[in-house]
């Protein structure tokens, strides 16, 4: 298996490579989406039926296919997969099973197989685990329909179909294991009445566990009873489930049933990604858009209320004691452009939340616009890297930028930081959390070729951006500060309980946060519970409203401090967005416990350690968007004052 892996990985890098190649060419100028283009068949047209990886919510750690003994072909293919795909631990191969489109068959031996020991424990210990089969025909994913209880409508849909189940059988006290051996097919297309080729637009199954039986000794031309409808006897009919034990004899059969559909090619992924509770998502909205109206009212006041007076009054003050009775805001004008302490460590980040800002913005225009959707399998995750690394320029700009407004020099020091702490704290904990699926034999382990291609990605490509992006930055004039900023520091004065930097921080990560919880509900739904998310629509507004949102509880709080005569606003004007990470991560904990059946330590390890990877690039990129906010604030308001 390890092998398979590693082959999978260099197959990856040097794919990745030449596609690196191919965009720097001149003559590149078209692209081509894979899996959408749609294929016609005719009848008696093979079908090959491909096999992914074996998943299961319960452990979160998938498997290749052929590491249970299932029934091999005489070579096994290894499909080519994109990095995203690579990344999420899918390992598409060829199979046994081969149709001929629109030729029912009935009860095909596809092999058989003898449990030993160890075999039986194998797929005893996948049971357990509720681990599921997932297969592809013609990019569309296997499900199996499941009828809905109480009410009317379509089938619910679940992708894959378990290996077996565990239950009590024949009166019997003890939980026994059983087999799905016996797979009922449906494949539905849709015709095109001129030519008569069809393409697919569905595919099902329904998984029995059957005792076959038969007469004499096995061979090849065996004829099956629990089968044959010369008999009278099928699957359904049969009492007898597949035990999975040691010496036991187990045949792997299937049946392939053709459904001619209304469904034309382009819409054959709605049955898949039938939203049934979208007035959630409608609720999700709403409840954001009143949080951005309570915080645009009192950004308004503000605005338009206090500061224009404010402003106006201190304009037209004409002696320096009439100065001096004044309060707030206005008397730190010498002090608020003073560079914070950590002052480098402030710009890496702001640099790196703007490169997190471009790429989540880039790519939800993507995704909305349909070019990232779940036909395109490992497409968002293969997108959102490569975003990464081109963002770096932005990221190397930024962090510059404000570090050359801070009167710093060593314009370099700055690129190399901005190009090496986020990834390298990203990379160490990803590193680990490998090296943990490595040692549980998971197909969702990043194989050496892959992981030198995403070294290659980091070092090669988004490092020397960064670079590129800091000379710009730095080479580009000093923002000017719109107040001159005096030598002694003016001393701050006793701060009231709730402008405690500690209460204040935490308090301006609630509403953020709750502009996106119910939204972030269905994205960890949908990659813990093995789930498609589609409705990229949606996450966009969020998206928008959460960049509002950050931005005005930043401005908010930013000028509540300043009125109370504290003048350093740079690092918890960073940090009072960004604390809706915060959040973020406890949120995470709370789905953990109530939604999640985790029980193995290393699963329980994976979840928390990418959630946390998750909660610091949420950290970044809220916390870069309040301190944009505020930068633009305090200049606007401070270049309004006139200033003797």
């Amino acid at each position: 298996m390890g092998g398979t892996v590693g082959s999978h990985g260099m197959r990856t890098f040097f794919v990745f490579t030449i596609i690196c190649i191919l965009l720097c060419s001149h003559n590149a100028f078209c692209f081509y989406l894979p899996g959408v283009a749609p294929e016609d068949f005719r009848k008696g047209d093979p079908l090959n039926v491909k096999v992914n990886k074996l998943t299961s919510i319960k452990t979160q750690l998938p498997y290749s296919y052929y590491s249970l003994p299932f029934c091999r072909p005489d070579t096994i293919v290894d499909s080519r997969e994109n990095l995203g795909e690579v990344l999420r631990g899918d390992r598409i191969e060829n199979s046994h099973y081969v149709f001929k489109m629109r030729e029912p068959q009935m009860c095909n031996v596809v092999c058989q197989l003898k449990l030993d020991a160890k075999t039986a424990k194998e797929f005893k210990d996948k049971i357990e685990d509720e681990y599921r089969v997932n297969m592809i025909l013609d990019n569309l994913p296997l499900v199996v329909p499941i009828p809905r209880t109480e009410q009317e409508g379509p089938p619910v849909y679940q992708l894959g179909f378990h290996i077996g189940l565990k239950g009590q059988y024949s009166g019997s006290k003890d939980e026994k294991y059983f087999l799905h051996n016996h797979l009922s097919f449906t494949v539905k297309y849709h015709k095109d009445q001129q030519t008569e080729a069809a393409r697919i637009v569905g595919f099902e199954v329904v998984p029995f566990s059957v005792k076959h039986e038969y007469e004499g000794q096995w061979s090849e031309n065996t004829r099956l009873l629990t089968c044959d409808p010369h008999a009278k006897r099928t699957v359904s009919s049969s009492n007898s489930p597949q035990e999975v034990e040691d010496k036991q004899e187990v045949i792997f059969t299937y049946d392939v049933a053709f459904q001619e559909s209304e469904v034309k090619w382009a819409s054959r992924w709605d049955t898949y990604l039938l939203m049934s509770d979208d007035q959630i998502h409608w609720f999700s909205i709403v409840n954001s858009l009143m949080i951005v109206l309570f915080l645009s009212g009192m950004v308004a006041m503000i605005m338009l209320r206090t500061l224009f007076r404010d402003i106006s009054k201190y304009n037209e003050l004409e002696t320096q004691e009439e100065a001096q009775e004044e309060t707030g805001w206005k008397l730190v004008h010498a002090d608020v452009f003073r560079p914070p302490n950590n002052s480098d460590l402030l710009c890496v980040h702001v640099g790196t939340g703007v490169q997190f800002l471009g790429l989540v913005l880039v790519t939800m225009i993507f995704a909305a616009l349909g070019f990232l959707s779940p036909s395109n399998r490992g497409g968002l995750m293969t997108a959102m890297l490569l975003l990464w690394v081109v963002m770096g320029v932005f990221a190397g700009y930024a962090s510059v930028r404000l570090y050359k407004m801070f009167k710093g020099t060593e314009w370099k020091k700055i690129a190399l930081r901005t190009a090496f702490l986020f990834p390298a704290a990203v990379f160490s904990v990803f590193f680990v959390l490998n090296a943990l699926i490595w040692g549980q034999k998971s197909s969702g382990a990043v194989p050496f070729g892959t992981m030198f291609a995403l070294v290659f990605l980091w070092f090669g490509i988004s490092v020397p951006l960064v670079f590129v992006g800091s000379y710009i930055g730095f080479r580009k004039p000093a923002i000017e500060d719109p107040v001159k900023t005096n030598k002694i520091p003016r001393q701050i004065p006793e701060q009231a309980w709730y402008m405690n930097p500690v209460f204040s921080i935490l308090i301006g990560g609630i509403l953020p946060f709750g502009a996106v919880f119910i939204e972030l509900f269905f994205i960890l739904t949908s990659i813990w519970l093995n789930q498609f998310y589609y409705i990229f629509g949606f996450l966009f507004i969020v998206l928008i409203i959460l960049i509002i949102t950050c931005a005005e509880i930043s401005i908010v709080l930013c000028y509540f401090q300043l009125c109370s005569e504290d003048y350093l606003w740079w690092w918890r004007s960073y940090l009072t967005s960004g604390s809706s990470a915060l959040y973020l991560f406890l949120y995470a904990t709370f789905y953990f416990f109530t939604k999640l059946d985790i029980t193995k330590p290393v699963s329980g390890v994976l979840y928390f350690g990418y959630m946390l990877i998750a909660s610091y690039a949420f950290f970044v990129l809220t916390g870069a968007i309040g301190f944009y906010a505020c930068f633009w604030f305090t200049r606007m308001i401070y270049s309004s004052v006139k200033i003797d």
